[in-house]
């Protein structure tokens, strides 16, 4: 008997020593279990833009948790959008690579959509229902060649500190943030909200009066097809937002002067914000990620630092609206000599636990639909469903955008009328 017993405590121990093992393991990290030989080994190449791309390195590392015989690397393609296409053709072709939607319909730009795997379908099993819906692509073939891994959108930086020394709060619509000028001028800044104005491109304009604009045309298809089409007539439906924007300038909000001091629309629009008495400074959500790394280098912000928070623009009476688009977005290339542990890399980042973190790490929004992990964006969170706006949900092409930009910029800066700026739709190009 006492033999029997011992044999069966054996077993039992036995038992629980192997259960250990796998427990760890999936526990590691939630909701992930791997579907491959663990102990397999292979080379996985990502291949983007960025110089450096620490946050998704990170998630390599994480990867190697389960696979720790799988090489993952980040490779640097220079003059990205244009050596895509060449680089996907070629004998080092990557396994994964970085998209963008606006390259989805250009001829130019069909290697990086031909050679994309379909992420949509099911045997893959990427989560994709943690991703905002209205931030994924709409194909004619209902096809998926890329999902996002960063979001991105417009708004502005608040510095909170500045706010509540003076007594004000951040203002939630158009009239508010009138007011709020009116009194920060009163107490002696010469401009309440600041931006970079030297070109169109994410300037002060496009990111007070695009999302108004997405607002016009939203819930008008026949509005978006004579947009894309780059019919000239559709230069009327930008009247209304011109119209703001020419009022948002007349009541005295920003000082161009001022504005034309700052040299670009990223590094210098920081550490011009950075120097602490700018209440509101316009900027876009890539604008926004290289803040943190920036509070080191400016002496103003390390003698003084202060609490400051990325808001959306209130341009409408309503409230303000929330422009959601993708930023980064990755492809499969179908052709990858190891597809099935580059969909296996996939399955594990396209997770929220994963996405979030690395859009921590980096700075940028993440594509997720929760956005409450980081508090620097939260007030987007706030925003009500029928103010978030998507081009990729109601079809505006990258082509219409140029067309408004470049409208917008050339009434901001008072170079164009009203009249002159919708007349010249489609016509414009950029430099």
């Amino acid at each position: 008997m006492k033999k029997t017993i011992c044999i069966l405590l054996a077993l039992l121990m036995a038992t629980g020593s192997t259960a250990c093992g796998p427990v760890k393991q999936e526990t590691a990290k939630e909701g992930f279990r791997p579907s491959l030989d663990t102990s397999a080994s292979c080379h996985i190449n990502v291949a983007g833009g960025y110089d450096n791309f620490e946050a998704l390195e990170a998630e390599f590392d994480r990867f190697n948790d389960y696979y720790p015989n799988v090489e993952l690397m980040f490779t640097k393609v220079d003059d990205y959008n244009n050596m895509i296409g060449t680089v996907l053709n070629g004998n080092d072709a990557p396994d994964i690579y970085v998209n963008y939607s606006w390259m989805y319909g250009r001829d130019q730009y069909r290697s990086s959509i031909d050679h994309a795997e379909d992420l949509s379908d099911p045997a893959l099993g990427l989560d994709l229902d943690c991703i905002r819906s209205n931030i994924i692509l709409n194909t004619e073939d209902g096809s998926l060649p890329m999902v996002p891994v960063f979001s991105n959108t417009y708004g502005m930086l608040v510095n909170n500190s500045l706010f509540e020394k003076e007594g004000l709060k951040i203002p939630k619509t158009y009239r508010e943030l009138v007011e709020v000028c009116d009194a920060f001028r009163k107490k002696g800044y010469e401009s309440p909200v600041m931006g970079f104005s030297n070109e169109e491109t994410t300037s002060v304009f496009t990111l007070t009066g695009y999302p108004f604009f997405c607002g016009t045309v939203a819930e008008d298809p026949k509005a978006v097809k004579k947009l894309n089409a780059m019919d000239p007539s559709a230069g009327e439906y930008m009247r209304h937002a011109l119209e703001k924007i020419s009022q948002f300038m007349e009541d005295g909000c920003v000082d161009l002067d001022a504005c034309a001091e700052i040299e670009n629309n990223y590094d210098a629009v920081i550490l011009r914000f950075f120097e602490g008495d700018v209440p509101m400074m316009t900027g876009s959500g890539d604008t926004f990620s290289g803040t943190e790394k920036r509070e080191s280098r400016s002496e103003a912000f390390i003698a003084a630092p202060f609490n400051y928070t990325f808001v959306p623009i209130p341009m409408s009476d309503e409230g303000a609206s929330f422009l959601d688009m993708p930023n980064l977005q990755f492809s499969v290339n179908k052709e990858s000599k190891n597809l099935d542990m580059a969909n296996e890399f996939m399955r594990f980042l396209i997770t929220s636990e994963e996405l979030n973190e690395m859009a921590r790490s980096k700075g940028l929004m993440s594509p997720t639909k929760d956005l409450s992990f980081n508090s620097k964006f939260s007030a987007f969170g706030e925003v009500p469903e029928s103010r978030i706006l998507s081009p990729e949900e109601f079809g505006l092409t990258d082509d219409a955008v140029i067309q408004f930009r470049m409208a917008a910029f050339g009434v901001g800066t008072g170079a164009m009328t009203i009249e002159e700026a919708i007349a010249g739709y489609g016509t414009y190009a950029e430099e």
